[in-house]
């Protein structure tokens, strides 16, 4: 299988168009278009009954104690865990594009409602979720797609993966909020063909040259 974008090319930026934040100079960063970018796949296998698409960036900091913390850095030696984007599952197999905000086109607080999502499809709670656990502003389900908002003071670039996954169900075997670690145990074993995209993205203005 082959996944392209015409939203950002593989290995480069991703636009601050599909991103969560975007920099500010006044104070560090606000909130961005949050669009979900726009993804075109072929040679899915003949018996292909769904797709799933799943985005998470692995290089989040496993510690948040210097997270966005004015006078401090997130070290790049600290170990890195993931973070899921978005949780898209039961696409049919008919379709080989996303379009470019089709699922997201903005940020909203408190997270948008799911699973359930256009043409059928479910979508999961993504780590945005947890995120804001604490904040009673922001805090609720994130379903669907946010773009990215690293800590604006880690000393690494973070990097975003989009995998579309071929599966041999047309309805994944997993209930509930749908995380990102459900559906990757759900689809085990029925994954018959997979490809991936990743596009970068740092709120750091040292790193944004």
């Amino acid at each position: 299988m082959k996944l392209i974008s015409s939203s950002f090319k593989d290995g480069q930026r991703i636009p601050g168009a599909f991103a969560f934040c975007i920099p500010d100079p006044t104070h560090h960063v606000c909130l961005g278009s949050n669009l979900n970018p726009q993804l075109a796949w072929s040679g899915a296998p003949a018996a292909t009954q769904s797709f799933a698409i799943i985005c998470h960036d692995p290089d989040v900091p496993s510690k948040g104690d210097d997270v966005n913390q004015e006078d401090r850095t997130v070290p790049a030696a600290l170990p890195r865990v993931d973070f899921f984007h978005w949780v898209l599952i039961d696409l049919p197999a008919s379709f080989s594009e996303i379009r470019e905000g089709e699922f997201c086109s903005d940020v909203t607080p408190r997270g948008k409602p799911g699973p359930h999502a256009a043409h059928g499809a479910r979508q999961g709670i993504n780590d945005y979720t947890g995120w804001f656990a604490g904040d009673n502003d922001m805090r609720g389900d994130y379903y669907g797609y946010d773009g990215p908002c690293p800590p604006w003071n880690d000393e690494i670039i973070h990097r975003y993966v989009f995998t579309i996954f071929a599966l041999d169900v047309a309805r994944l075997n997993v209930a509930g909020k749908l995380t990102g670690q459900q559906v990757r145990s759900a689809m085990q074993g029925h994954v018959l063909a997979e490809a991936s995209l990743t596009g970068s993205y740092t709120l750091n203005p040292s790193l944004n040259q």
